[in-house]
């Protein structure tokens, strides 16, 4: 699961992004708000951590362009601007939570654990009711089948996360590739093995639905 963080002080973007990788999130960290727009605006993130007092972009104004772009990416604000001004600030441009300097590490944690779950499950303990009978949860990637839990590879997870973000809708090939695998060289003809594969372990050819010209999808229950 890919988060970008934003922060300029060499220490706090350090560890941070350290953590969060030892709690097995990818992370791709910026010193300065442009370098962190270009990446918002070429791959998709689950989470945005961003510093306000930044170089080149700050946050609130990296804010306003994400939302211009009408990506729903949530986003965690940290920074020592704790004052009413600069929190009402955050809110109105739309960021979901605030994270004040100094944090402890095991906060940080929590929080992004939370909004996380709050943004992206629908059911008890983060699991999505999937509409062939599965479940899946979004932030383990674990695949329950009756009492049978299925694993997956993690680039089956990212795969498999990211059409239940575009849940109920068909995604072309070409967008899984900019996205799960980031423009990386891989052929459409590795996709689809990878989509077969997923199919077999799961035991449902239903599970990842296809259409000839439109893509994939998978079918989440409302």
């Amino acid at each position: 699961m890919k988060l970008l963080l934003l922060e300029d002080d060499y220490n706090y973007n350090e560890s941070i992004k350290e953590y969060l990788e030892f709690l097995g999130y990818e992370v791709d960290a910026f010193f300065d708000g442009e370098s962190a727009l270009d990446a918002i605006m070429q791959k998709t993130y689950y989470l945005f951590l961003l510093d306000v007092k930044v170089p080149k972009l700050n946050g609130h104004e990296l804010i306003k362009y994400i939302k211009e772009a009408k990506i729903t990416t949530p986003i965690i604000i940290i920074t020592s601007l704790v004052d009413i001004d600069n929190i009402a600030i955050g809110y109105e441009l739309g960021c979901n939570d605030y994270l004040k300097k100094p944090f402890e590490l095991k906060e940080l944690e929590l929080r992004v654990k939370e909004l996380i779950k709050k943004h992206y499950q629908t059911g008890n303990e983060g699991v999505f009711e999937l509409a062939c009978g599965l479940r899946f949860n979004f932030e383990t990637g674990e695949i329950k089948k009756d009492d049978q839990t299925i694993i997956l590879s993690s680039k089956e997870q990212e795969l498999v996360r990211f059409l239940i973000r575009r849940k109920n809708t068909f995604c072309d090939i070409e967008t899984l590739r900019e996205n799960v695998w980031e423009g990386k060289e891989i052929s459409y003809a590795d996709i689809r093995m990878y989509i077969r594969k997923i199919r077999l372990k799961v035991g449902v050819e239903a599970f990842i639905k296809s259409s000839c010209g439109l893509g994939y999808k998978i079918d989440v229950d409302a």
